[in-house]
C-alpha cells in the first residue's frame, strides 16, 4: 500500500477519506496517513478520524507519500505534479476507453463512457454523468448530478453547478460558470455565467486558471 496524503481543509477533503476507505475495501491500495491544510496555523488536529499533519512545509517530511487535491485546494499552492494521484470511488463506472488524469477525484455512482477524456485536477461529485467522446479540460469541476452529453467539450477552469445539463456536441469556454439545474442548448462563450432553462448569459468574469 502506498502512502497518501489529501490536501485540503474543507468537507471534501473529509469525505475523500471515505473514498480512500472505500477504494481500500475493494482492493487494499492507500495507506492514508493524514491531511495537509492551506493555512499556516491548522484549526484542528484531527478531520474524520485521520490527523491534520500540518501546513505545506510539512510536506517535506513526507517525501515518498502520494497527493490528491480537494477543489479548494488554492491555486498558489503548487503541488509536486509527478506526485499526484487520481481517486476514484469503486461506485463509479469508467469505460476502459476512457483516459483520467492526474489529481482527479471522482465521487460515487459517476459515469464515464467510451472514449471520454478528463484532464488534471477535475473534481466530480456524485452521480455526474460524463458521456461518450466528452472532453474535460484542466480544473474543471462537476457538482453533483451533472449531465453531459455525448462529445461535450468543456474547457480548462469551469464551474458546473449541481444538476445542470449540457446538450451534445456544445462547447463550454474557458472559465465559464454554468448554475445549479441550467440547461445548456448552445456553446457558451468563454468566462460566461449561464443559469437558466434554456441556460441565458447573467454576465461575464474572469478566467480562473493557474
Amino acid at each position: 500500500m502506498q502512502d497518501l496524503i489529501i490536501l485540503g481543509a474543507g468537507v471534501h477533503s473529509a469525505e475523500m477519506a471515505e473514498i480512500v476507505e472505500r477504494v481500500n475495501h475493494v482492493r487494499p491500495t492507500w495507506n492514508l496517513l493524514g491531511y495537509i491544510v492551506p493555512h499556516s496555523e491548522p484549526s484542528e488536529t484531527i478531520r474524520n478520524g485521520y490527523p491534520v499533519l500540518g501546513p505545506p512545509a510539512a510536506l517535506a517530511e513526507y517525501p515518498q507519500a502520494g497527493l490528491i487535491a480537494d477543489n479548494e485546494w488554492p491555486k498558489s499552492l503548487s503541488i509536486p505534479r509527478a506526485r499526484l494521484i487520481a481517486l476514484i470511488d469503486p461506485a463509479t463506472f469508467v469505460s476502459r476507453t476512457a483516459a483520467i488524469g492526474r489529481g482527479c477525484v471522482l465521487y460515487p455512482y459517476c459515469f464515464v463512457g467510451l472514449n471520454a477524456r478528463i484532464g488534471e485536477d477535475v473534481f466530480c461529485l456524485s452521480g455526474s454523468s460524463i458521456n461518450h467522446d466528452v472532453v474535460l479540460e484542466d480544473r474543471v469541476v462537476l457538482a453533483s448530478g451533472v449531465s453531459l452529453a455525448g462529445s461535450v467539450h468543456v474547457e480548462a477552469d469551469c464551474y458546473l453547478g449541481q444538476a445542470c445539463a449540457v446538450r451534445q456536441y456544445l462547447r463550454i469556454g474557458r472559465g465559464s460558470l454554468i448554475g445549479m439545474g441550467a440547461v445548456i442548448v448552445k456553446d457558451v462563450a468563454p468566462n460566461s455565467v449561464i443559469a437558466g432553462n434554456p441556460g441565458r448569459l447573467l454576465r461575464t468574469r474572469e478566467v480562473t486558471g493557474p
